[in-house]
């Protein structure tokens, strides 16, 4: 049986933007929703209707976590297939969404906070290993 394809989208603002990758998602038969900013808090597993989930207690009123970019959470969308949703993406002009996600066995444990945390982590370490490999070829060209 095949699994269900879910995307969810977090921290989005540009609404027509949202408009272009939902529709894009929908024409290639995969559901997507749209979290609300308290979803933070919930865990991942809960946030994509997995059973065993349970909504996470309500948090103290002091409580925030801010987090200022798009995130795209991907279920059950790996290798090639995922390959085709981002290149339909593409295609379709929807603008280069940088935070991305695949759900993992792990990661579907923890908050969205912690995946958003992790993401940026992440992406900030392959930009730095990616200037380190041009200051490389550059020093390797003198």
């Amino acid at each position: 049986m095949k699994r269900k394809e879910q995307v969810l989208f977090y921290q989005f603002k540009d609404e027509d933007k949202l408009a272009l990758a939902r529709k894009t998602l929908n024409k290639l038969g995969i559901s997507s929703r749209v979290l609300p900013d308290e979803a933070w808090r919930e865990k991942v597993g809960y946030l994509l209707g997995e059973k065993g989930f349970k909504s996470a207690a309500a948090p103290a009123a002091e409580d925030t976590f801010v987090f200022p970019h798009e995130v795209m959470i991907l279920q059950n969308i790996r290798n090639k297939r995922l390959d085709e949703v981002l290149m339909a993406l593409k295609e379709a002009g929807v603008p280069h969404i940088r935070f991305k996600s695949v759900v993992t066995p792990f990661n579907m444990l923890w908050t969205l906070q912690r995946l958003c945390m992790t993401i940026q982590k992440e992406h900030a370490f392959m930009l730095q290993q990616e200037a380190k490999k041009e200051n490389d070829n550059k020093e390797a060209e003198k």
